[in-house]
C-alpha cells in the first residue's frame, strides 16, 4: 500500500481491500494465535516498507532500517485507520486478557462463506472473508445463553471501514447449531471482522 492512501485520493479497491484484510488477519492472529502477540516494527499500521538492517548484502544501508512513524499520525492518510484499530484490539485484549484464557471454541468454519466464529474470554469473534457476500441473520453457534453486544468492529468509518453494522443487542436462542446449545443471529458484512461480549 504505496499509494492512493490519501483520504483525499479517490476510493480505491485494491487499497480497501488491503485494510480491510489487514484488520482481519491481524485480529484472528491475535485471538486464535495462542498465548502471545507480537506487533513489530510498523506492522501495527501498515508500514509500506519492509525492515532491513545494515548488512553486506545490502551495501551496509540504512534506508530500510528506519520506520516512518509519522505516517500513522497524518490525519489525511490511512494508516492512522489500521493504527486506531489495533490501538482499541489491544484496548480491549488488556481488559478481557484473551490470550490468557484456556477455554476456547471454534464454532463456524464454513469453507465456502467464508465466515469463522471463534469463542473465547466471554467474547466471540466473527469475520467474514468473503470478497462479496454479506449475511444477514447469519446463525452462530455460543456456547452460553445471555445477551451478546458489540465491542468492536472493523467496519467503522474509524478504521477506514464501510459503516454498513449498527450497534444492536442480540440475544441468544435456544436453538443448538455447530455443537453448541444455543445460538445467536447477526448480520456480518463482506471483509469484516465483530466482536461480541457475552452479558449474563
Amino acid at each position: 500500500m504505496y499509494t492512493n492512501m490519501s483520504i483525499l485520493s479517490p476510493p480505491n479497491l485494491i487499497v480497501d481491500r488491503g485494510i480491510q484484510l489487514h484488520k482481519m488477519i491481524r485480529l484472528l492472529t491475535c485471538c486464535m494465535g495462542g498465548e502471545g502477540y507480537l506487533t513489530f516494527m510498523g506492522n501495527e499500521f501498515g508500514h509500506p516498507e519492509w525492515i532491513d538492517f545494515p548488512r553486506e548484502g545490502n551495501g551496509q544501508s540504512f534506508h530500510y532500517s528506519c520506520r516512518r512513524w509519522y505516517l500513522q499520525k497524518d490525519p489525511l492518510l490511512r494508516y492512522q485507520h489500521l493504527y486506531a484499530f489495533e490501538k482499541d484490539m489491544l484496548q480491549l485484549e488488556n481488559k478481557y486478557s484473551w490470550l490468557n484464557y484456556k477455554d476456547d471454541f471454534v464454532g463456524l468454519k464454513h469453507e465456502a462463506m467464508k465466515v469463522i466464529s471463534y469463542e473465547r474470554a466471554k467474547l466471540v469473534f466473527l469475520f467474514n472473508f468473503h470478497a462479496t457476500e454479506s449475511y444477514t441473520d447469519l446463525r452462530v453457534p455460543v456456547r452460553l445463553p445471555g445477551k451478546y453486544v458489540p465491542v468492536l468492529d472493523s467496519d467503522i468509518i474509524e478504521f477506514g471501514g464501510h459503516n454498513r453494522t449498527q450497534p444492536v443487542e442480540f440475544f441468544s436462542q435456544d436453538v443448538p447449531y455447530e455443537g453448541a446449545m444455543h445460538s445467536i443471529q447477526v448480520y456480518l458484512p463482506s471483509r469484516a471482522a465483530l466482536v461480541l461480549r457475552r452479558e449474563d
